[in-house]
């Protein structure tokens, strides 16, 4: 049985946070000249250094850097990616995300900042039958331990548009969860990075907090 299918039946009968192991999450490095390295330093690990606190998780703080194409993709439930250009999925490595998250993984997409046109036509070679939709205020991943009645926050202006939160679907399960315009990786940057009100990161934070609380508790949401 591949480790993350175990790891998923594990999670779904006895639950993330009653067991005491710890575990990862890793970083997509992808192809196209992206940055997908951006908020390596701080961004992730203070926002499992919040959810380790907040939520009762013990997930590692060093986060894992695995590349689209690589059979490791399958050894992580939760995959986050970021950046603020292109970004490009050979055949092969199209195949290898699809499969990851047809098999149970689960994917974070969040726009730095000037990825949105190459993200979603690179998600369209992973689902080309499907549309990218935006995720209903209601849906379980906007009110897990914390409750965003109107969808993402906003932590920073770019086009002046409202934030929106992006999902594909398979069997009504999200599989891939898309944040654009609301820049929620730079939130949970140290303060020092951007200058951000505390405010403002703590809502940040929390967001990114309820996504990890929805993949690692296993909540489907019924469309």
């Amino acid at each position: 049985m591949p480790k993350l299918v175990s790891l998923l039946i594990f999670f779904s009968t006895f639950g993330v946070f009653a067991q005491p192991a710890s575990y990862q999450i890793a970083v997509l490095k992808y192809n196209g000249g992206g940055d997908w390295y951006s908020n390596l330093e701080t961004s992730l690990p203070n926002l499992i250094d919040f959810a380790n606190r907040e939520l009762k998780t013990n997930i590692k703080k060093e986060q894992a850097i695995v590349e689209a194409g690589s059979p490791e993709i399958f050894d992580y439930p939760f995959v986050h990616m970021t950046g603020h250009g292109n970004v490009v999925f050979n055949n092969q490595e199209a195949e290898n995300l699809r499969n990851y998250l047809l098999a149970g993984g689960f994917l974070h997409i969040d726009d730095n900042y000037g990825m949105d046109p190459f993200i979603r036509r690179e998600i369209k070679k992973l689902f080309p039958n499907q549309e990218l939709i935006e995720v209903p205020f209601d849906h379980p991943i906007y009110h897990q331990k914390f409750d965003f009645n109107n969808g993402l926050p906003k932590i920073h202006e770019h086009d002046k548009k409202p934030p929106q939160g992006f999902g594909i679907f398979v069997n009504n399960r999200l599989v891939l969860f898309y944040t654009y315009e609301s820049d929620l990786g730079d939130g949970w940057e140290s303060q020092e990075v951007h200058n951000d009100s505390e405010s403002t990161r703590r809502r940040a934070l929390e967001m990114g907090a309820n996504i990890l609380s929805f993949v690692f508790l296993g909540v489907d949401y019924a469309q």
